[in-house]
C-alpha cells in the first residue's frame, strides 16, 4: 500500500518528498529515487534540477546533496517548542514551493515563522513579513528585500495588527503568501481565533496570487470564532502527516488540495 502511494504521488508531492529526504540525509542518489518512485532516471534529474533552481539542493554526480540549512535551532518560546517537528515538516514542504525571486508574505503563527526559517540560504527574492521575528530572520540574508507591515506591534509574538497593516498590503501583490489558521474545515473554511489578525488575513489573500495554509494535523476539521475565507479562496492547505484522514478526506471533497508534508519515519 504505501508503494502504491508513492507511485501515484503527482511531480510537485514527489519533489516534496524529495526535498524532505534530503533534510534528513543530506545526500539522495538518482539510481534509489528512480527506483522508490518508479519513474525514469531522467524524471528524477528534472525533479533535482526543480529543486536546485528553488535553492534547495547542489546536483552532484548520480544525485545531490542538501543546501545548507539555516535558522532551525529552536528558540525559547515554549508555544514554538510545541509540536516542533510537525512545524518544521509543514514549514520544509511550503519552503520548497517557492521559486527564486519571488515575493513572499509571512503571515502571523510559529509554522510560518519557520517557514521563513527554512528557505534555501540562496534564496533571493522580497519578503513581506507580519511579524517582527520573521523579519529579523530574513533581514540579514544577503538578497532578500524585506518590508515588515508596520502599525501597532502586538506583545508576545510581535505581530504587526491593526488599520496600518492591512493598508501595507495595498502597495504589494506577491506571488505566494503563507497565512496560518487556528481552524480549516470543510464547511467552515479558514477560520481565526484573533479578530483582530482577520482583516489583516484578508488583506493579504486579496493581494497574493497564491495561498499556502499552513495548519497542522489538530487544526483540521476545526471551526473557530472568526470567519478567514472560504476554502475556494486558497491554493493548497499544508498539513503534517499526523493529521486525521478522515479530515484530510473531507477537505479535499471539497476541491482544495492538501499537502501532507512527509515525516522523517516516512522516507524510511
Amino acid at each position: 500500500m504505501k508503494e502504491e502511494l508513492l507511485d501515484a504521488v503527482l511531480p510537485e508531492e514527489r519533489r516534496l518528498r524529495i526535498a524532505a529526504q534530503l533534510r534528513r540525509d543530506t545526500r539522495v542518489r538518482v539510481e534509489d529515487l528512480a527506483v522508490r518512485y518508479s519513474v525514469s532516471g531522467e524524471t528524477i534529474r528534472r525533479d533535482l534540477q526543480v529543486l536546485e533552481e528553488r535553492g534547495i539542493l547542489r546536483r552532484v554526480y548520480g544525485g545531490a546533496v542538501a543546501q545548507e540549512a539555516r535558522g532551525w535551532e529552536p528558540g525559547a518560546d515554549d508555544r514554538a517548542i510545541a509540536r516542533l517537528d510537525p512545524k518544521r515538516a509543514i514549514a520544509a514542504a511550503a519552503a520548497a514551493l517557492v521559486e527564486p525571486g519571488e515575493t513572499l508574505v509571512f503571515d502571523v503563527g510559529t509554522t510560518v515563522a519557520e517557514t521563513a526559517r527554512a528557505l534555501p540560504a540562496t534564496f533571493s527574492g522580497r519578503a513581506l513579513c507580519v511579524t517582527l521575528p520573521a523579519a529579523a530572520e530574513l533581514a540579514g540574508r544577503e538578497g532578500v528585500e524585506v518590508h515588515v507591515a508596520g502599525g501597532p506591534v502586538r506583545r508576545g509574538d510581535l505581530a504587526c495588527v491593526g488599520a496600518g497593516t492591512e493598508k501595507f498590503f495595498e502597495r504589494f501583490f506577491a506571488d505566494r503568501a503563507f497565512v496560518a489558521a487556528s481552524g480549516v474545515h470543510a464547511k467552515a473554511g479558514v477560520t481565526g481565533e484573533h479578530l483582530e489578525e482577520i482583516p489583516v488575513r484578508q488583506a493579504i489573500l486579496a493581494q497574493a496570487a497564491s495561498v499556502y495554509v499552513l495548519a497542522d494535523g489538530a487544526k483540521l476539521g476545526r471551526i473557530a470564532v472568526g470567519r478567514v475565507c472560504p476554502l475556494s479562496a486558497v491554493t493548497a492547505v499544508v498539513t503534517d502527516s499526523g493529521a486525521d484522514p478522515e479530515a484530510i478526506r473531507a477537505l479535499e471533497a471539497t476541491g482544495i488540495r492538501v499537502i501532507v508534508a512527509p515525516s522523517g519515519s516516512e522516507l524510511e
